[in-house]
């Protein structure tokens, strides 16, 4: 008697893809506007520059940038040998990355913790999700 086999490997159309990444952009930019209304609840200033960031700018940018990361995930989903871990080092990459211009931006210190914690939100939220569509 023989037995086979096969490993697991999570394949999902593009729109699987598209659904779970528009309900984690979803979470994401509520997430982010929630921690920086709660930040500034707490006293934290919101002003970077001289102007205060609206609590939806959280929310917006945070959907154009996870955008950015979905089709990045559909174009690595369908050119990688290993789309998942492709978009996994990839995202985390960016978003290192994205930590940089708020160490250096002109703010409070708060401020610049804050504004850091909003991208290490919105990343816990969508790069797992997009990632589970993936194939290994």
């Amino acid at each position: 008697m023989t037995t086979t086999v096969t490993t697991a490997k999570t394949t999902t159309g593009l729109g699987a893809l598209a659904l779970t990444g528009a309900v984690a952009i979803a979470a994401a930019s509520a997430a982010t506007m929630a921690v920086a209304a709660g930040g500034h609840a707490a006293g934290i200033s919101l002003n970077v520059g001289g102007a205060p960031i609206p609590i939806a700018g959280f929310g917006t940018l945070t959907a154009i940038f996870s955008l950015v990361g979905l089709v990045l995930a559909a174009v690595l989903s369908r050119t990688a040998r290993h789309p998942r871990r492709a978009f996994v080092r990839t995202t985390v990459a960016l978003t290192v990355l994205s930590l940089v211009p708020d160490v250096i931006v002109d703010a409070a210190p708060a401020t610049k913790a804050l504004l850091m914690l909003t991208h290490l939100v919105a990343a816990a939220i969508v790069i797992p999700a997009v990632a589970r569509r993936l194939a290994v």
